[in-house]
């Protein structure tokens, strides 16, 4: 019946437009008819973010001509504000006159009974994203779905993600339930829009390079499916965000002739470590890098900054007791750790040292002992004309340092913390020339 309603053409192109989406579209063409044809007093259509609710019912009721009012309900701050917008747009598309405005669901009633009383054609009024209505209620959702109820020429079209049980308090209206895309429908998809292999060097493009090229899209795109996409992607349009970001580095070998089309399972033990990560499905503001790179290129430090830095982080993860050892300007200053002695651990030692200090966490310090270990692992005399003070509060401003009592920034028995790995502190000693792995408690 659907399809006697409907134009053979429209519906092949409807089909052909939104795959995986044709007993969505019968059951639209059911619902709707043509204007001879009654249609229920409302209709919902449902289902997750990303399955086509939205796309597919525009291009459908543009496509069979309908007469409708769409309103994007997320957009509508307050209840008056839905109001007005659905009576200003059913007043001006069905070519009425602006008969005042309507604060709430009863005045739209009588609006849209005197707008719709001399219109000869079905009017469909379709509420977007409904239940993201800023001040809605359910109440407010069963008054809107008795409009169709009142004025025989209109119908109401709910589109949101998941619906209640008795969502309009009345005999249930058909739904239609847009299903999230399995993956061979998602791959389906995005075959229609297969994208081409860069900087392939070839004279003519011919039916065989697109099937070799679909070839790889699809492997491609199931594999992204199994690894990413199935547990991260929220939708369609996110697993071909993710597809588009990871296919011109999966396919450069193809481009540069080092692989061919068909060593897929070559090129994915290759790509394998690109599986792995998340940063394709982790939207990140600041561009990703690894290694020591990235370290360098996250503060850049003044001089007496980096040896603060430092010495922050020896105050953090080496004793107390021990400062004397490795921090007094002596001859032996350094080296008292790699001297020679007993062959093996203490008895004490042995009981106390069985976790390494830096898998224990840094620990507080006073202020004072900072400034001790700085002034030890200088290797010239500080210049009068800096600020350490101030160097200090930067270092807090950029949570290197932070604080660890609840006392007052000002007070002496405020205690510190370094907030700085070992892997960046290494690379700003290494700035500096200081070499700090020979100051670190074993």
């Amino acid at each position: 019946m659907a399809d006697e309603m409907l134009p053979a053409e429209l519906l092949t192109a409807l089909n052909e437009q939104f795959p995986c989406r044709a007993p969505q579209i019968r059951r639209l063409a059911a619902l709707v008819g043509t204007d001879e044809t009654p249609s229920p007093p409302s209709i919902v259509l449902h289902g997750l973010e990303a399955t086509g609710k939205t796309t597919v019912l525009r291009t459908f009721l543009d496509g069979v001509r309908a007469s409708y009012t769409w309103i994007a309900c997320h957009e509508c701050v307050t209840v008056r504000q839905l109001m007005e917008r659905i009576s200003a747009g059913v007043t001006e598309n069905v070519g009425g006159v602006d008969a005042g405005r309507a604060g709430d669901v009863c005045a739209l009633g009588v609006k849209l009974s005197g707008a719709l009383s001399g219109v000869e054609r079905k009017h469909f009024l379709v509420l977007d994203r409904v239940d993201r209505t800023k001040e809605g209620s359910s109440v407010l959702l069963a008054a809107l779905g008795r409009l169709g109820e009142m004025i025989p020429s209109l119908t109401v079209i709910f589109i949101l993600s998941v619906p209640k049980p008795r969502l309009l308090s009345s005999a249930e209206p058909p739904h239609i339930h847009f299903a999230p895309y399995t993956k061979e429908e998602s791959i389906k998809i995005l075959s229609k829009y297969v994208r081409r292999i860069p900087f392939q060097d070839i004279e003519e493009y011919t039916e065989e390079d697109a099937k070799e090229e679909l070839y790889v899209w699809q492997k491609f795109c199931g594999t992204v499916w199994d690894s990413l996409a199935k547990g991260t992607a929220r939708g369609i349009v996110q697993f071909r965000a993710i597809v588009d970001e990871m296919w011109e580095p999966f396919v450069k070998p193809i481009a540069e002739g080092k692989y061919g089309t068909r060593n897929y399972s070559s090129l994915y033990l290759l790509h394998k470590e690109m599986f792995r990560q998340e940063t394709n499905v982790i939207d990140v503001v600041v561009p990703v890098v690894t290694g020591e790179k990235a370290v360098a290129k996250m503060h850049d430090l003044p001089y007496y900054s980096k040896f603060l830095l430092c010495a922050a982080y020896l105050a953090s993860y080496n004793p107390a007791r021990q400062d004397a050892v490795f921090f007094m300007k002596s001859a032996d200053f350094g080296r008292k750790k790699r001297r020679g002695g007993a062959t093996g651990p203490t008895k004490r030692t042995a009981k106390n040292r069985k976790i390494h200090r830096r898998l224990l966490g840094p620990q507080a310090f006073p202020l004072e002992r900072l400034q001790a270990i700085f002034a030890g692992i200088l290797p010239h005399r500080i210049s009068s004309s800096a600020d350490i003070q101030t160097q200090i509060a930067t270092l807090t401003s950029l949570r290197l340092l932070t604080k660890a009592s609840a006392t007052d920034v000002l007070e002496a028995s405020t205690k510190w913390r370094v907030n700085a790995g070992w892997d960046y502190i290494r690379h700003v000693a290494r700035s500096v020339k200081f070499d700090i792995e020979d100051f670190i408690a074993e």
